[in-house]
């Protein structure tokens, strides 16, 4: 494990922030410090991170909101650490984008482990994030979760934000309804495909010239939807 290896820690709890920021500075880790997620986004967007240890129960916003939104733009590992305990709070968060989930109160060396495992399947995925994301004559900001058309800034709800973001991070990529759904808006929404349908006509009357015959949100019968920039 490279001691060069930085890790960005999220949590409003100062003390634990702290401890656990100590216990990686011990072994080696380069570690920044954020207690709030949109401290950890604009930290996240600056800095080169192999690892995201993050706390669900954050003052500003969500963290599975959070998770779903980074994963638009970056591949980092998340590794969760939080007092939900409950069986739907884990599957919510691993469903979102995270690799892996601990509950407090944990113990230091399971942490560590639970971290270098992370980091040894990073290894395999040298994707670099990226915070901006351009099609056409859009430019999508992840960091501020704004879209702009030339300049202009379009309005979009949250989650027709959060669904043009994840499309536009794969282009070309046919992603199914319930993949879409599981992201976008949680893995209890699978059989509720309606929800797709609707945003996705939002969207197309938003950014695209002709709405009936779009050219970026693509849909493929049967499937889902590819995107095409």
């Amino acid at each position: 494990m490279s001691p060069s290896e930085n890790i960005l820690v999220v949590e409003d709890e100062r003390q634990i922030r702290e401890a656990v920021a100590m216990a990686l500075e011990c072994e080696g880790f380069q570690v920044c410090q954020a207690g709030s997620a949109s401290h950890a986004t604009l930290q996240a967007a600056s800095q080169k991170h192999q690892l995201v240890i993050l706390d669900l129960g954050l003052p500003d916003r969500d963290g599975v909101d959070f998770i779903r939104d980074y994963r638009a733009w970056s591949s980092t590992p998340i590794l969760i650490l939080s007092a939900r305990s409950e069986e739907g709070s884990k599957v919510d968060a691993l469903d979102a984008g995270a690799d892996d989930y601990l509950t407090k109160p944990f113990g230091i060396a399971e942490l560590l482990a639970r971290v270098r495992a992370l980091l040894r399947r990073r290894q395999l995925n040298t994707a670099e994030p990226q915070p901006t994301l351009l099609f056409g004559n859009y430019t999508i900001d992840c960091v501020n979760r704004v879209v702009t058309r030339q300049g202009e800034a379009i309005h979009l709800s949250q989650i027709e934000y959060r669904l043009l973001a994840f499309l536009a991070a794969n282009p070309g990529r046919v992603l199914t309804h319930r993949h879409l759904l599981a992201q976008v808006w949680g893995g209890q929404a699978v059989e509720n495909p309606q929800y797709l349908r609707v945003y996705v006509g939002h969207l197309r009357q938003k950014i695209e010239e002709s709405p009936a015959q779009p050219r970026h949100i693509l849909t493929e019968i049967g499937v889902g939807y590819r995107f095409q920039p």
